[in-house]
């Protein structure tokens, strides 16, 4: 049987996008890959990636999208997703993220199912969680 190829690529809604790719960029280590500007200088669309991953933001453009896309803001600081990112090393990338000004919400520590993770919070009240488990690799418990 073949298998399907399939890439998830999360997409967020920010407030100040420009802010948030800055902020993302040297908070957490992603790097610009396409940035499209609207009218005003406003993003209207952006790729960022890390590794081999990619996350799409952007602002509210009043579209059909957007209707079913909220921002944590708009919704009180409630998320209804956060993504684990998969980082080799994970305590540089805490400490990078800590000293750009990451809300921690749980600190870095070993997982009992293996690993270290920690999870925090951005600018605009997304929720990311990074760690060095990698289920694709490790044994089952």
């Amino acid at each position: 049987m073949k298998e399907n190829k399939a890439v998830i690529i999360p997409t967020l809604r920010y407030k100040n996008p420009q802010m948030a790719i800055d902020w993302l960029c040297k908070a957490f280590g992603f790097e610009k890959h396409l940035i499209v500007e609207g009218e005003n200088k406003t993003i209207t669309h952006a790729q960022l990636v890390y590794g081999n991953s990619m996350i799409m933001l952007g602002a509210d453009n009043g579209n059909e999208y957007d209707n079913l896309v909220k921002t944590p803001e708009s919704l009180k600081g409630t998320n209804t997703q956060a993504p684990y990112i998969l980082v080799e090393k994970i305590d540089e990338h805490y400490e990078r993220a800590v000293a750009t000004g990451a809300k921690i919400l749980i600190d870095i520590k070993d997982e009992e199912y293996g690993g270290r993770g920690y999870t925090c919070q951005d600018t605009e009240q997304y929720i990311w969680n990074f760690g060095s488990y990698d289920p694709w690799t490790a044994n089952e418990f």
